[in-house]
């Protein structure tokens, strides 16, 4: 099975004298096996593939209990990492440091078994960091900022313990080395806090597409859902925040905004008045995070796009109707996933030099 692994229940002699691992009664070959299955695809896809090689007849919840076992041991070093970085012991930078790294964050979605207090929502989110290293472009179309290596971080944990992993992974991705950081995001209300704490950029930007999407919002709410004079007025306001004016965007919000009258408290969500009177909000709080002409002609990005994708990659595995978790479950595949995905090989050098036998167990 799986070339000569053992699989199966072990006594704890054998165990240790085998030096297998000790959350899961499986050769490390078989236990690396496991995790990698769970971090891919639901526990019910992974069993069969596992049978098929093992000539077993493990069924999904076992393969669940395995994975997130495994998870767990995962969440244990990653914990203890930012318990030694709080100590002031920082992980070991990379010998190559990037000239440029981007750390971008968003939320993705995960429904849990038990609702929560308030809303009554199984809903919750998981919070996902995509870090990656950039080669800068020379600020021409020619030659674009070439994104390098992602590693990622992924957690179910609330805004603050997620800063400390975030953190410990700007550490060893070379932060203090880099010769600039910036933190992307479509400015989400938690985004600049967590980054401000945790000291993490020398620049913030918002991501340029998101910012546009409001302005076509803003246009609707202003001009009429279907008016194709919202159009043409979208397209202004984009070109104006491409060429870095948004004072003058802010300004064009605000004559519509008069023209349509203070929002009411009766106004809903949807209401033109309160989209309108939002997105001009949203553009004077971000004001200072939209100099776009200048980001080009640094050779940054501008756009998020990697970070919405690496949100996509988490969702693929752990959201779904069909999908209800528990939360320490759902952390240990969030660890395990980010874990496998991320690009500089930490994967193969967990599984290299992980203890086989725990002291502890």
């Amino acid at each position: 099975m799986d070339g000569a692994d053992p699989v199966g229940v072990l006594f704890p002699p054998q165990v240790r004298d085998w030096n297998l691992p000790a959350e899961v009664p499986l050769t490390p070959r078989a236990a690396r096996r496991v995790a990698r299955e769970g971090a891919s695809q639901s526990f019910d896809e992974g069993a069969p593939s596992l049978n098929e090689d093992w000539g077993t007849h493990l069924d999904g919840k076992q393969v669940q209990r395995w994975s997130e076992s495994l998870g767990q041991s995962v969440i244990l070093q990653r914990d203890g990492e930012v318990s030694a970085y709080e100590q002031g012991h920082r992980p070991a930078s990379p010998s190559n440091p990037p000239a440029l790294l981007v750390i971008g964050m968003d939320g993705g979605r995960v429904q849990t078994r038990e609702k929560q207090e308030g809303n009554g929502s199984r809903w919750r989110e998981d919070k996902v960091c995509a870090m990656t290293s950039y080669l800068p472009g020379d600020g021409t179309k020619e030659h674009p900022p070439e994104p390098l290596v992602t590693t990622y971080v992924a957690t179910m944990s609330k805004t603050e313990a997620f800063g400390k992993l975030v953190s410990v992974e700007a550490e060893r991705r070379g932060k203090r080395q880099a010769r600039t950081v910036l933190v992307m995001g479509d400015g989400g209300n938690w985004i600049d806090p967590l980054s401000e704490r945790e000291r993490l950029h020398d620049q913030r930007i918002v991501d340029y597409y998101h910012a546009a999407e409001h302005l076509y919002e803003a246009a609707r709410a202003a001009l009429g859902k279907d008016a194709p004079e919202a159009m043409v007025l979208a397209q202004q306001l984009k070109d104006h925040l491409w060429d870095g004016q948004v004072d003058q965007v802010i300004a064009t919000l605000k004559t519509h905004t008069e023209r349509l009258g203070p929002s009411q408290e009766s106004d809903g969500p949807d209401h033109p008045r309160r989209v309108l009177a939002n997105n001009v909000g949203y553009f004077q709080t971000h004001r200072c995070h939209m100099d776009y002409p200048t980001y080009r002609a640094k050779g940054w990005p501008i756009g998020s796009g990697v970070t919405e994708s690496a949100v996509k990659l988490f969702n693929k595995r752990v959201k779904g109707t069909e999908q209800f978790w528990s939360v320490p479950g759902v952390e240990s595949i969030l660890a395990l996933r980010a874990l496998r995905l991320s690009q500089d090989g930490r994967w193969e050098r967990y599984w290299a030099t992980r203890p086989a036998y725990s002291k502890a167990a």
